[in-house]
């Protein structure tokens, strides 16, 4: 197991990069160029706060964890620079987060996310963003953990990468309503804040590193993440980057949700 001391030690340094890193997605997007390039297809976005974002972190961590695997003891560190990149680019900025997943044995451990513009909807005095953090076996933090009322059926899903597939997945579900927001990290919080009782994704295209971070707060306050055919997620640095099997998520009530997965769903997502 890794040790509770460097655990602790890699914790604390990816919050202080998580909050130096949202005044770089500010500035970014103050100074009004952001960069904007087409990474491998339609709706797949990098701007400038990216690429910043993520030299500023990896150079962080590296100078500090010379061992430890960033994508020794076996702590492989996933990081997101901006995730929500299109909602970044089209002004959506509450959809935009920051994360850093902290694995162990392939095991998603503890995870940072940061919102650089959380409360930026409450007038011009307030402070911007705010850092949720999480570990295993001790809590999860920066938050009011909220739980949806009992038998309400809210899923949040994909804004900008919806598909039949993903559509009928929902449907099947038999949703009171359904919520369409950017970045996974955001998903997450909306499970943990009570806004929604699953995050369903029936389609590729999430990544490992946009859902470490997330699963370790989640899995710190009781929740669970897999693929949507229940696979755990794996975090080695050997894994495949792609979660080509989806992404089901709840904070309660797995179970109900798991169960109501169309096969026809299933058959078309390899794990």
């Amino acid at each position: 197991m890794a040790s509770p001391a460097l655990l602790m030690r890699v914790v604390a340094s990816a919050y202080s990069v998580a909050e130096k890193a949202a005044t770089i997605v500010r500035n970014v997007m103050a100074a009004g160029d952001l960069g904007i390039v087409e990474k491998t297809g339609a709706n797949d976005l990098q701007t400038k706060a990216d690429r910043l974002v993520q030299m500023s972190i990896c150079a962080s961590l590296a100078r500090k964890f010379p061992k430890v695997t960033i994508i020794g003891e076996e702590l492989v560190i996933w990081v997101d620079p901006l995730d929500g990149t299109k909602e970044y680019t089209e002004g959506l900025l509450d959809h935009v987060t920051v994360l850093i997943g902290i694995a162990y044995g392939g095991k998603a451990i503890a995870g940072v996310i940061n919102q650089p513009y959380y409360n930026y909807e409450a007038g011009a005095d307030v402070v911007l963003g705010r850092t949720i953090w999480g570990v295993l076996g001790i809590g999860a933090f920066g938050f009011q953990l909220t739980e949806v009322p009992a038998g309400k059926h809210i899923i949040v899903t994909t804004r900008s990468h919806s598909s039949t597939l993903v559509n009928d997945c929902i449907s099947a579900l038999n949703p009171d309503s359904v919520i369409r927001v950017g970045g996974a990290g955001n998903k997450i919080i909306q499970l943990i804040e009570g806004k929604a009782s699953a995050y369903v994704f029936a389609s590729p295209g999430c990544k490992k590193w946009d859902t470490c971070a997330p699963e370790a707060i989640l899995h710190a306050v009781g929740g669970k993440i897999t693929d949507i055919h229940g696979n755990s997620f794996q975090y080695n640095k050997e894994v495949k980057h792609m979660n080509s099997a989806g992404v089901l998520a709840t904070l309660r009530n797995y179970d109900y949700y798991a169960s109501r997965i169309p096969n026809t769903v299933k058959q078309s997502l390899v794990p």
